[in-house]
């Protein structure tokens, strides 16, 4: 089977390629992926690939802003990753991360995602690591708030040489619906 990949901005995407990512992911989450979660991978780099049946898995980038030991870090945040049903398990997963962590790595800071259990192993046999410290939000109306939720599920990619300590918290910028 050919399988052709794409990498472009949202505002390169037509409007039938949005629809086809918006349906894959519907049919990949089950019915669980709603407005926000749709809106919060737009405005970044998507990676598509097309095979002889169509869009068979979708990816994107957005940038976010994280703050780690006061200094507010470029985050390249991972959202939208599916795999259409019958071709998962394909590597097709992974030619979506590889384009989304060479933007990652080439212009952000840090690459941070947050990981349902069976993406979880994908992201750990690329080399993203689970972060084992706290998490938090900056809140509109309440400040700064832990996220203990999202403690076990966030995982981060640090270029060569740079390292964050667990010992100190991760402070998401906030975001309408699911923070992280």
């Amino acid at each position: 089977m050919t399988t052709r990949v794409r990498t472009a901005h949202t505002a390169d995407l037509t409007p039938a390629e949005l629809d086809a990512a918006r349906r894959l992911l519907d049919a990949a989450f089950d019915g669980d992926f709603g407005d926000d979660d749709w809106d919060h991978g737009l405005g970044g780099m998507h990676t598509l690939v097309h095979d002889d049946k169509g869009l068979a898995a979708h990816g994107a980038v957005v940038m976010r802003r994280v703050c780690h030991r006061g200094r507010w870090l470029r985050t390249g945040y991972v959202e939208n990753v599916a795999v259409r049903a019958d071709a998962r398990r394909t590597g097709l997963g992974g030619r979506v991360m590889a384009e989304l962590e060479r933007v990652v790595d080439r212009a952000y800071d840090l690459g941070a995602l947050s990981a349902s259990d069976d993406g979880a192993r994908l992201y750990a046999s690329r080399g993203w690591r689970s972060w084992t410290g706290e998490v938090h939000a900056l809140s509109p109306r309440h400040g700064v708030v832990r996220m203990p939720e999202e403690e076990g599920s966030t995982w981060v990619r640090t270029a060569p040489g740079r390292s964050l300590d667990p010992a100190h918290p991760l402070l998401f910028d906030w975001r309408d619906g699911d923070v992280l």
